[in-house]
């Protein structure tokens, strides 16, 4: 890092998959949204649950649990969808991700985040930006733009292939 990014803190918003806490930067995320009917669409991938109505436009909802081989997200009162916007191929897609509940919005410091080990996660190490600690706690922060390959979301993020199976 550089060292104008050491004096800063970044926000992180905080959520739970399983019993595990991961957190997004709060710049990738727009909103969060209490769970709601999710339309399911024909030959998508397993991690792709479907899609939802946000303001009039169609918005595909991916399940992270399932992405990172885990049990489907089961749908619970603390169940919601945070919206993020990542960069797919230099453009900006929008996409709501289930979190079994949201935790809170909280600041690290640089130095409290430390490089992702190489083994010991569910997940390949190329999704992940740092391990986060507050306390003993360990926070997985995901870098959501390496998530999804760009083949992966290819049938995800044409919205207007969604739009149209929808109205089908």
């Amino acid at each position: 890092m550089s060292a104008d990014n050491q004096n800063e803190t970044n926000q992180y918003l905080t959520f739970k998959l399983d019993r595990e806490i991961f957190a997004l930067g709060i710049a990738k995320v727009r909103e969060v949204l209490d769970y709601t009917a999710i339309t399911r669409v024909p030959k998508t991938p397993d991690f792709m649950r479907g899609v939802i109505n946000v303001r009039g436009g169609v918005v595909p909802v991916v399940d992270l649990r399932v992405k990172f081989g885990m049990a489907p997200t089961p749908q619970t009162v603390n169940t919601c969808i945070i919206i993020v916007e990542i960069n797919l191929e230099g453009e900006t897609t929008v996409l709501g991700a289930l979190a079994d509940q949201v935790e809170e919005v909280l600041d690290l410091d640089p130095a409290q985040i430390e490089p992702a080990p190489r083994i010991g996660t569910r997940l390949r190490t190329e999704f992940i930006k740092g391990m986060g600690k507050r306390d003993e706690q360990f926070i997985i922060i995901l870098d959501i733009d390496r998530v999804f390959s760009g083949e992966e979301l290819a049938s995800v993020a044409g919205g207007e292939d969604l739009a149209q199976a929808v109205r089908s």
